[in-house]
């Protein structure tokens, strides 16, 4: 991977809607050259975000009680709660660079960090026909602990990952994630015993060259 140094806006629990506006603020910023290629650090509170393509019966029972908001990203569903590192990336790409490219960069840098906080982990390649496996999983269990959903827009991204920290995972059971019904989500304190969002943060950052 070639050097990508990204400037680093960290925040703690942000909500979605508001993020959301904050984030079109900063790609607007972008595009025009007005600020630097970006990661946003943050969490939000308990929301399922849909892509474009989310079937409806993919969606949680509505007495679960949190909300469902439909997003611009690419992907399917997600969730986002407490505990879960969300990174926003605001980056202009190259001419000769399309979003798949750099959406498979940011899996293996992921891949990178999650290596260094002691959890051997992987990208993986789609087969023909099937849903997409964008994201990162572990490669002794298995299981998915990244999620990532993005686009572009006149040659800057924005939307990003969420990394599964120490939150609770029981959200993902109340409805199918990633357009996956037997997919098995995971986090750092599933896989490792334990694990803290301020010990995770500056390895995620150290591995997008973020500062």
């Amino acid at each position: 991977m070639r050097a990508r140094p990204l400037t680093l806006i960290q925040d703690d629990l942000v909500d979605y809607d508001k993020a959301m506006e904050r984030m079109a603020e900063l790609v607007a910023e972008r595009q025009g050259d007005a600020r630097p290629d970006t990661l946003w650090l943050l969490s939000h509170p308990q929301v399922y975000t849909v892509g474009r393509r989310t079937p409806l019966s993919h969606l949680p029972d509505p007495s679960r009680g949190i909300p469902v908001v439909e997003t611009g990203r690419g992907g399917q569903l997600t969730y986002h709660g407490p505990g879960q590192l969300v990174g926003y990336l605001i980056v202009k790409l190259g001419e000769e660079e399309g979003i798949v490219d750099y959406v498979r960069e940011v899996e293996l840098r992921l891949v990178d960090a999650l290596g260094r906080l002691g959890l051997p982990a992987e990208r993986r390649d789609t087969p023909p026909g099937s849903e997409l496996l964008t994201g990162v999983w572990t490669t002794g269990t298995g299981r998915k602990i990244v999620s990532i959903g993005m686009r572009q827009s006149r040659g800057v991204t924005s939307h990003g990952f969420a990394l599964n920290v120490d939150g609770d995972l029981m959200p993902w059971d109340w409805a199918v994630a990633c357009g996956m019904p037997d997919v098995d989500m995971t986090s750092l304190k599933r896989e490792l015993g334990e694990a803290s969002m301020d010990g995770v943060r500056p390895v995620v950052a150290a591995a997008f060259e973020a500062s």
